[in-house]
């Protein structure tokens, strides 16, 4: 089947545009289930009324899992803000607005924050034995309502149409967990281009929430331990083993 060349290249999948519709095509090195863990997670979304992408099915394509899904036109709220900078705190209060509504849904129906985390730092290749035991330990003495967390939310992974409608993609690392853990999260992707940025976001998501900046520091050498499992080409390892260490120091 030829789909043309990709609209867009990640480290997972590649995306292409097919007869007006989005097809994600997964790279060959993944479990069989990979598809419809991640079109679930997105199903599930949608279902509860947040503006998502619709999907369509999940299938082959030469002998690759591929999802099928509404294609939304428009452009990424990020490629949108790096031509208006002078307009970040216009789009971030709306990407906020939308991530507390992700954020007022509980749900048990996803798999727990505290298993995917668990997973990701005991496979993080950079930490050591002990590392690894404070970061769990201090993730197992959380306590939190379960409520939706994207797990990989910035604005680049929000599209706006030309209606000025945002549409959420991306729900791959969608889990149900503590709204601090993804607001740190969120804070720790936006830190990596830009501190002012990050800083921006986080002030106002406390604002609108009455949630306090260590309140969502809590979950900083957590996330950062979990991110290094990911091998992200462009991250700064380093920066992440210092948050580890300085918020999570050795007893």
């Amino acid at each position: 089947m030829n789909l043309g060349t990709p609209i867009a290249k990640g480290n997972t999948a590649n995306i292409y545009l097919y007869e007006n519709k989005i097809i994600k095509v997964f790279k060959d090195y993944f479990p069989d289930t990979e598809s419809t863990y991640e079109a679930n997670k997105q199903r599930y979304a949608h279902s509860r009324g947040l503006p998502v992408p619709k999907i369509f099915d999940v299938t082959r394509i030469d002998g690759r899992q591929a999802i099928i899904m509404e294609f939304v036109k428009g452009r990424t709220m990020g490629e949108i803000l790096t031509e208006n900078i002078d307009l970040a705190e216009y789009y971030m209060n709306i990407s906020i607005d939308k991530q507390q509504k992700i954020h007022e849904i509980r749900t048990d129906a996803l798999e727990p924050m505290s298993a995917k985390l668990t997973r990701q730092i005991k496979s993080a290749h950079l930490l050591d034995k002990g590392q690894k035991y404070a970061l769990l330990q201090k993730l197992n003495a959380m306590t939190y309502e379960k409520k939706l967390c994207h797990g990989d939310f910035h604005l680049f992974n929000l599209m706006l149409s030309d209606d000025q409608r945002v549409t959420i993609i991306d729900w791959v690392d969608a889990s149900a967990g503590d709204i601090r853990a993804d607001v740190y999260r969120t804070y720790l992707l936006y830190s990596r281009l830009s501190r002012e940025l990050a800083e921006m976001y986080l002030r106002l998501y406390c604002q609108k929430s009455g949630l306090s900046r260590d309140e969502v520091f809590q979950w900083a050498p957590i996330i950062a331990g979990a991110r290094l499992s990911e091998n992200v080409s462009s991250e700064n390892t380093e920066r992440l083993m210092r948050i580890i260490e300085h918020d999570c120091p050795l007893e």
